[in-house]
């Protein structure tokens, strides 16, 4: 058999699978999963942070600077999702998403966020000014996006072989990694409609200030209600 006989059949068995669909309560590991035909339902909330400007940064910054800077967003990222009771998720190679259930989903997605902007802010950008000489001559700002949006996803295995890992289907983690690609300094955090209007009142206000600006957005051929702010939260 030729290897595009091997790729045409394979095509072939992907195109006719009939899932097995499971909801879950609980976010699943891919192992859980069954790598022909498993699939799960759940609930949830999906945070998807970004690092921007990345070509920018490459140009200016040596390959080895660029690798520090992208780790230490990732890893800022993802300590914060896992300390708010999210689960998170590799999401490209400078990104990650965040999954949250539970009782206060939405709040919890929201004020990681908010989190993740403040130590970009107050602590990435600065450490690095004074770390490279790259950052300091160029005037050089590390810039990010949070999206946020939440409803029902469907998660099943993709990958060829040993290389599986779970791909989320869905508004909510599309819209979220759509909103992580909108975001125009200092507005930082984004989210839907339906993850605003459930948030409680300590993610929407600081003190009496309402934090959160409506925007209007179109993506595709669709104008959405989103918010926007850039009111950060010390974790």
């Amino acid at each position: 058999m030729t290897l595009l006989d091997t790729l045409q059949s394979e095509v072939d068995g992907v195109l006719g699978i009939e899932w097995q669909l499971r909801d879950a309560n609980v976010i699943p590991e891919a192992e859980e999963i069954a790598p022909a035909n498993g699939a799960f339902k759940i609930e949830a909330t999906f945070l998807y942070a970004d690092l921007a400007d990345l070509m920018m940064l490459m140009e200016k910054c040596s390959w080895e600077t660029t690798a520090k800077i992208i780790r230490a967003y990732l890893q800022i990222s993802v300590r914060l999702i896992l300390a708010d009771g999210g689960t998170a998720r590799s999401a490209g190679s400078h990104s990650v998403m965040g999954i949250f259930n539970g009782e206060t989903p939405n709040t919890s997605a929201v004020n990681c966020a908010r989190k993740i902007d403040w130590m970009v802010e107050k602590v990435l950008n600065p450490k690095a000014r004074t770390a490279f000489r790259s950052i300091r001559n160029n005037k050089l700002s590390i810039r990010h996006c949070v999206g946020i949006d939440t409803g029902d996803a469907w998660a099943v295995r993709s990958g060829a072989g040993n290389h599986k890992d779970l791909t989320w289907i869905g508004r909510a983690p599309e819209f979220a990694a759509q909103l992580s690609g909108i975001g125009k300094y200092p507005y930082s955090v984004y989210t839907s409609r339906a993850c605003f209007t459930r948030l409680a009142d300590n993610a929407r206000e600081t003190g009496e200030k309402n934090i959160w600006f409506e925007k209007k957005i179109k993506l595709g051929e669709e104008t959405h209600t989103v918010y926007r702010t850039n009111g950060m939260l010390q974790p």
